[in-house]
């Protein structure tokens, strides 16, 4: 019998492991490059999706965008052509009237009812314009104002202060405050004394010489 203890063999025995831990072996590391790999494909393939849908939706916004922007200038476009449909709704009875005036005035039914009809066809003319923000301005004996009238000449007057409008040739108007015409007027001025007329004061003729 050998009394000899047999020796070991160190790379038959195998080293206990740390209680807890595997050990991963080249199958387990070769998977996990693929199931990184796979996971960002995921989150491509989400953000790529993600990507198209805001490109849609931008789409839509921009589209929806050039519609309102064509209907906002065929409204406007609508609204300058047809601005003045009220108006000139309005203004069709006094044409009626004015018709009916002429007939009248043809059939011999003239004198002083037709210039009575006439002048009820004036003040519904002018009721029109009233309606739709539209006045008359002021001149006779008023004092001439640059602003709303324009003089074309100056009338000497005892009558009247210098400056103020003693004739007026067509009126003017206003529409909202702001002028649509001027009122084309004439104005007074102080009469010339004979003094001014001469050039200076009168020239007393001496006695003859004899």
């Amino acid at each position: 019998m050998d009394s000899n203890p047999k020796k070991i063999n160190r790379e038959t025995v195998a080293e206990p492991t740390e209680p807890g831990v595997v050990e991963s072996g080249p199958a387990e590391e070769a998977a996990q490059p693929e199931a990184e790999l796979l996971r960002l494909r995921q989150q491509l393939e989400l953000k790529e999706q993600e990507a198209k849908s805001n490109y849609d939706r931008y789409l839509r916004q921009v589209a929806e965008l050039e519609n309102f922007k064509k209907r906002t200038l065929r409204e406007r476009d609508e609204a300058i052509r047809f601005a003045n449909e009220y108006v000139i709704k309005d203004l069709l009875p006094v044409i009626d009237n004015l018709e009916r005036a002429i007939v009248h005035a043809k059939r011999g039914d003239g004198g002083k009812p037709f210039v009575e009809g006439v002048e009820m066809v004036l003040k519904g003319f002018l009721d029109v314009l009233g309606r739709h923000g539209v006045i008359q301005v002021s001149a006779v004996g008023q004092p001439f104002d640059p602003v709303k009238h324009e003089a074309i000449t100056q009338l000497e007057s005892d009558e009247h202060p210098p400056n103020t409008v003693v004739e007026e040739h067509h009126k003017g108007y206003l529409l909202q405050e702001r002028l649509l015409r001027h009122a084309l007027v004439s104005i007074a001025k102080a009469r010339e004394t004979q003094e001014k007329k001469n050039g200076g004061g009168e020239v007393e003729n001496g006695p003859s010489d004899g």
